[in-house]
Parts: C-alpha cells; structure tokens; sequence
C-alpha cells in the first residue's frame, strides 16, 4: 500500500467528506470556474453528483488530484482546488462548498496525518468494494465473559391486565432557528425554507408555517407544538430521545451554535414534560460540527469532544445520575438504572459511524465502548436485571467490525438485552437480530423510530412504546408502538382558509403496530414473522411503505425496490446487509444507498 504525504492524504480525505456530504443531497448546477486540475476533469466528462461515479472515472478523478496537488504545500491552496473541485462536480451549490471545504479543512488533517487513504481505497469507500479494498478499518473482537450463556426461555406475552409502561421516544428534531414562512421550499442549496432561499417561484412551494415537504426542517414553533401535544398526551413513565437537535446547515455551523441549540431544546423538553419526567437522552451524529466529527477520548485539546460533552453533562444533569455524568464527560456514553429490574445504556453510535473521518486513525472498539458494553451487560445478567439499549445510527448501519461485534454481543446477551431504539434514518422500520449459528432463530429487534423533522418530504412525527411494566418477573420487553404525526396538507390550511395555517393544528395516531398489522405482540418473533407476511402478502407491504414515510409517499415500492426493504429488515449486521446485495443482484448500491447518513 502507497503511503501518501499528509497533503494529497488532506486531499482524499477531504474529498470522502465531500462526496459523503454530497451523498444526501441533489445535485446542484452551478458556473465553471476556471482551474487546470477542472480542465482534466472535464476531459473525462465529469458533471454529476458522486453517487454517478463509475470506478475508473473515480480512481482517474482521486490520481489526478493526487498528481497535481502532490507539490502544494499550502494547506490553503489545497483546500481551495477541492473547493473548486467540489463545486465543478455538482456536489453542492458554490457557497455551501467553499464554505464546508474551510469548516472540515483542520480537522481532517490532524486526524489524518498518520493514516493512509489511496486513490482505490478512496473509490472502494464511494463506488464499492467492487472498485478496490478499503482495509483501514481492520477486524477486531470484544472479548466476552467466561460465562456461559444461561439457557434462553422463549418469551410469552404478560398476563391480561398486567402493567405496562408507556414511553415517549424523541428523535431527529433537527431545528431551523432560520425557517422563514413563505420563502422558497426549492432552492438552490442543500436545506431550503430559510431566510436565505429566496422567493418561491409558484404559492404551492413556498414554506408553509407548521414545515413543508422538501429538504427543509423544523422551526421552533413546531418543535414546541410536538412537545405540547405529548405533555398533554402523557403521563409518561419516562422518555428516550436520540438526537440530532441542529438543522442540515452543515457547512456553516459553529461549536457555540450547536451548544446553543442543544441547550434550548433540552430546556424546552424539560419544560413542556415537566420536572417528573426523566429523559435519557443519546447523541446523534450532528450535534458536533463539523457534522460527523466525534474525536476518540485520545484527542485532546482544542479538537477534542469535550467541548460537546461537557455541555451534554451541563444540560441534561437534572436527568442522569453522577456516575452516568462522567462517562457522559469522557466519551459521549453512559448507563442509568430506569426502575428496579432495568437498565438502559446510551450508546455514541458515532463511534461506529464510517462518515466519523476520526476512526481512520483508529476505529478498533473507540473509547472502549462496546468492551464498556459487555462489562454493564454481565453485571445486570448477574442480578437478574434487563437492559434497554439506545442510540443514533442503528447499527446494521455501522463499520462492519464494529457492527460484527455489537451483533455477538446481542447474541450471547440476548436475555438481558429487552429492547433496541434508534432514529437516524427518518423514516419508520426496524432492523432484525437472529442467532449467529443458524441465522434463522430471531432473538432480537432493533426499532427505528421516524424523525419529527420533514426532512425529506415527510410529516413531522413522534412515537410511543408500550414496555412490559414494573412488576415482578416482568419481560420489559416491547409490546406494542405508535406513531404520531402532525399531516401539513391538514395542518397548513385551516378549514373554510386554504391560505392561513390552523393555530391549533391535531397530531393525530398514524397507527399502532399490533392492529395495523395483525399482531399479539412486537416480540423479535413477531417481527420477524412480520417480514415473511410481507414477501408473500405486497398489500401488508405496501402499507408498511406507506407507514414507513409517516403517511407522506407518492409511489408504490415494487420488485427491486421491496428487495432492498426486505435486506434492510433482516439486516442488523452489516454485512448481512452486504450479502445480501449480493444475493439480489444490487452490485453494492443497497449497502451504498443505506450508508447514506447525512440525514
């Protein structure tokens, strides 16, 4: 393997950023500007988004930006051609990389001084394994306990009138402090209804007041609304929320905007649900900026997360307990007790993440979490208490090692491990875990639950779980869910006046699990025999696809399209995933399309 200098390494690794960046988002037209490296490239035809790149014409792109910017030694220079480079290719309009070129710029090369990243390795990451082998993420293990695994009972539904508990689970808020009604809901840039999108063309695509269906977010009244509705919903007997807070303005945030943001919305939670309600929060993606960037506890000083988790502790102190507070502090992850009987783990699933451009330098087990994991797991094994799980990315999403790992632990803990909540991806689906042996028996189910943000064309929502309650011998597994949406055709126009949004718009039950599609349970069982109703039955299918877009979705998913649902579903480990794209024929765009986690 070459080894490159740190400047044409800046290079690649900030074009990965780039095209990462660019991979959520559409491509946009802009001028040509004038560059002898863009001159090469137009030799090649090359005037599309990343995700249109064939692996010759993205190995030829990656030499020939190593090739000329090999004797740039000015940092400036360097970041300025992949400015130039990123708007000539399309990947985003010409401000938004000028300005995210400058934003990654100093992390990326500290973090990437001692790595090395060639030009098919660079491909393999954007094209597929397909176009070369992308090792720097070699394989690890955990290591388990010396104890046997305890025999597995299969679980029963409680006793009728047994208690549950009834959760609320917060994810995606994603806030525009600069949503703007009326401005244009189809811009140029890669996050539009804002004061800087202009004027829409046409009424039907200007910001409505409640949100919109486009590439917009949340403003902060309707962040507050959601909450008001679930206060009055309540009681609840505590809540899950799982992150992203800032809005998809990745390329002009500031550390002191994004703790601004974290702070008003832990407030706002703590105000509309009151000081009764424990929350347990979990850290997504965009809470650092630049977005994705989440340094193991190893770096230190200026380009540490310590910024970001001190102020995490700050915030959310009403809620966790000291000890939760300092590995809160260290590494972005904790453990609390939520009743007698069970445990929940907040993980930082940014250290599972391929878009964290830290874990170049060392992805083996950050912060050693997952090894942190195993040591929570045996001791509530041990006293006989269950553990919930909660997190960001789902890790069927995650570096496959990393992902491998966690999935063994899920395997050899499968008693004690009673339930699995993630967001990130928006929209509404789960992901299976079965036994490693036979890849057959499920023994766990890992929920997504949908964003309250529109982003992209979608309702805002929010969802409920029904856990097994607090009693003796209780399972604290998952038995039912809802889904709750605020519908903006309703929302933004009140009755008798199409134009004027309704002051007091209804969120209103989407559906319930059990009775939308036929089950006594949500049990790993259950979704798993969810998933064969769904190869034999396409109108079950058909109406999980319109659940799963929280009500919002204007085309059917047919043939190709329900395959790759259907990996999705039983792919909880990477490369299950992976398989089966091969399996169907995807040739790697199934597990390329669901990495797309900018979202």
């Amino acid at each position: 393997m070459r080894l490159l200098t740190p400047q044409p390494l800046f290079t690649c690794s900030l074009a990965l950023v780039l095209a990462g960046f660019g991979l959520c988002l559409p491509v946009q037209q802009s001028g040509q500007p004038r560059l002898e490296l863009l001159e090469l490239i137009d030799h090649h035809k090359v005037g599309f988004s990343w995700r249109n790149l064939t692996c010759p014409l993205c190995k030829t792109v990656f030499t020939i930006l190593d090739i000329v910017l090999l004797s740039d030694a000015n940092e400036e220079r360097v970041a300025h051609a992949l400015g130039e480079a990123c708007v000539h290719l399309h990947l985003a309009e010409e401000r938004v990389c000028r300005e995210i070129t400058e934003l990654f710029r100093a992390d990326v090369i500290r973090a990437l001084e001692q790595s090395v990243l060639s030009p098919s390795e660079a491909c393999a990451v954007l094209v597929g394994s397909s176009c070369g082998k992308f090792d720097l993420y070699t394989p690890w293990n955990v290591t388990l306990p010396n104890v046997p695994k305890p025999p597995v009972k299969p679980p029963s539904p409680p006793k009728p009138g047994s208690p549950q508990s009834r959760v609320l689970f917060l994810t995606d808020i994603h806030w525009d402090k600069e949503y703007q009604v009326g401005s244009a809901a189809d811009c140029k840039e890669p996050l539009c209804c804002r004061n800087e999108s202009g004027s829409p063309i046409w009424r039907r695509r200007e910001a409505g007041y409640w949100g919109t269906y486009s590439s917009c977010d949340l403003p902060l009244w309707t962040v507050e609304n959601l909450l008001q509705n679930a206060a009055k919903s309540g009681s609840w007997d505590w809540v899950y929320w799982t992150g992203d807070i800032p809005a998809h303005n990745v390329w002009s945030q500031t550390r002191k905007q994004q703790v601004s943001e974290l702070t008003v919305i832990s407030r706002l939670i703590h105000k509309h649900l009151g000081p009764n309600v424990t929350v347990y929060p979990a850290i997504g993606n965009h809470e650092s900026t630049p977005v994705n960037s989440f340094p193991p506890p190893f770096v230190h000083g200026n380009r540490s997360a310590s910024w970001l988790y001190d102020a995490m502790a700050d915030e959310w102190a009403p809620w966790l307990p000291k000890q939760a507070l300092k590995t809160l502090r260290y590494g972005g992850f904790y453990t609390a007790e939520v009743q007698p009987g069970l445990r929940v783990v907040s993980l930082n699933m940014n250290f599972c993440a391929r878009e964290n451009f830290w874990l170049m330098v060392n992805s083996t087990d950050p912060a050693n979490q997952l090894q942190w994991l195993v040591q929570i797991l045996q001791a509530s094994e041990d006293k006989g208490e269950k553990v919930h799980i909660i997190g960001h990315i789902p890790p069927g999403l995650c570096l496959g090692s990393w992902s491998w790992n966690y999935y063994h632990i899920v395997n050899r803990y499968e008693s004690t491990i009673t339930g699995q909540f993630f967001g990130h991806t928006h929209v509404d689906e789960f992901q299976m875990f079965y036994d490693e042996a036979t890849m057959t028996r499920p023994v766990g189910v890992a929920f997504i639950a949908p964003s309250a943000t529109t982003y992209v064309n979608l309702n805002p929502g929010y969802r409920v779980y029904y856990v097994d309650g607090n009693y003796q011998d209780s399972s604290r597994l998952v038995l039912d869910h809802e889904t709750y949406i605020l519908n903006l055709t309703e929302a933004n126009h009140s009755p008798g006046a199409p134009h004027t949004p309704d002051p007091n718009p209804q969120w209103k039950l989407l559906y319930r699990a059990t009775a939308a599609y036929g089950l006594p349970t949500v049990f790993p069982a259950d979704c798993d025999g969810l998933m064969q109703t769904f190869i034999k039955d396409d109108r079950a299918f058909q109406k999980f696809w319109y659940l799963k877009h929280k009500g919002h979705v204007s085309e059917p998913c047919k043939e190709a399209c329900k395959t790759r649902e259907l990996c999705f579903l039983r792919s909880g480990r990477y490369d299950e995933l992976e398989q089966c794209d091969l399996l169907n024929g995807f040739g790697g765009n199934l597990a390329r399309a669901a990495r797309k986690t900018l979202c």
